[in-house]
């Protein structure tokens, strides 16, 4: 009966692991039920849960945007003045299905997902949107970053970043 209780249980670390190995990796279910010995809706239901968990951390995690100061000395933010920081993107190779490829394909023939990301001053992350396909152009990205409900946003009398 002690082996059954084992095999039912998942600790927090095994959850999180979980969690970590399919996003990092893009593995898909199956191959994780076999290599943790777990069925698909117990895999599927606790990596929800531990998405949820993060989503709760967004709060935390992500900083509301703040102008740089007037008196800002760095002289890298001098020249964008009432700007709000700086902003990028990046591809992060993907596994699709075949017909979805073309839309994924990257001008260099990759495979990968466009990645918009926002910085404060203070490098650290206000606003990231993943998701859209690596034929996406940038300034398409930022058209939908700022068109959405929640998305980025700023404020009255600032520079777009």
């Amino acid at each position: 009966m002690d082996m059954l209780k084992e095999m039912v249980l998942f600790t927090l670390e095994e959850k999180v692991c979980i969690f970590l190995h399919i996003i990092a990796h893009h593995t898909k279910n199956r191959t994780i039920i076999i290599r943790f010995n777990r069925s698909g809706e117990t895999v599927s239901r606790y990596f929800n849960s531990v998405l949820n968990g993060v989503l709760h951390l967004h709060g935390t995690l992500l900083r509301h945007p703040e102008p740089v100061s007037d008196n800002c000395s760095d002289d890298r933010w001098k020249i964008s003045k009432n700007c709000l920081g700086a902003l990028d993107g990046t591809y992060i190779k993907v596994n699709v299905p075949e017909i979805d490829k073309p839309r994924y394909r990257t001008r260099k023939g990759e495979i990968a997902t466009n990645v918009l990301g926002v910085c404060n001053p203070n490098m650290e992350f206000i606003f990231v949107l993943p998701g859209w396909e690596g034929s996406a152009s940038d300034s398409r990205v930022l058209r939908d970053a700022l068109s959405r409900p929640n998305g980025l946003k700023v404020p009255t009398g600032k520079s777009n970043p």
